[in-house]
């Protein structure tokens, strides 16, 4: 393993909640599998800047965020997730070519439809206080 490999790369994550409690999630087109809207940082930008513009391309939606809901690390792969819980302000969804479907989620139907690693970040949004600071290995928490 080259030293390069073994760097971390920052995602960032927006569980975007409507005013009914449900939150957006997004079908990925690369493998059928649903989470929250988000993507890698680029070297030069903000942190929410990039969430911004993560969410922005996969879905149409320009978004605030509201509060960063928790820090996780893919122990396997060596990403770290910032996960922010946001509104959306404007846009409109728009099918593209990473997101194949979206649907508007109660918090009953996350466990259902998203892997644990993915659904304890959506869930963790919709609750107030401290941000959670968890550990998965990509499907399960650890």
């Amino acid at each position: 393993m080259t030293e390069a490999d073994r760097r971390h790369s920052v995602s960032v994550a927006g569980v975007i909640v409507d005013d009914r409690g449900r939150v957006l999630l997004t079908q990925r087109a690369d493998n059928g599998q649903w989470q929250a809207p988000g993507g890698v940082l680029e070297i030069s930008e903000g942190i929410t800047e990039g969430l911004a513009r993560e969410v922005r391309e996969e879905t149409g939606l320009t978004v605030e965020p509201v509060a960063l809901t928790g820090v996780y690390k893919n122990m396997t792969r060596g990403i770290v997730a910032l996960v922010f819980r946001c509104k959306a302000t404007g846009g409109s969804l728009e099918i593209n070519d990473e997101v194949q479907r979206f649907h508007w989620a109660t918090p009953e139907e996350v466990p259902e439809m998203v892997t644990e690693a993915f659904a304890v970040r959506v869930l963790d949004a919709l609750h107030e206080g401290a941000p959670a600071i968890r550990q998965h290995d990509g499907v399960h928490l650890v």
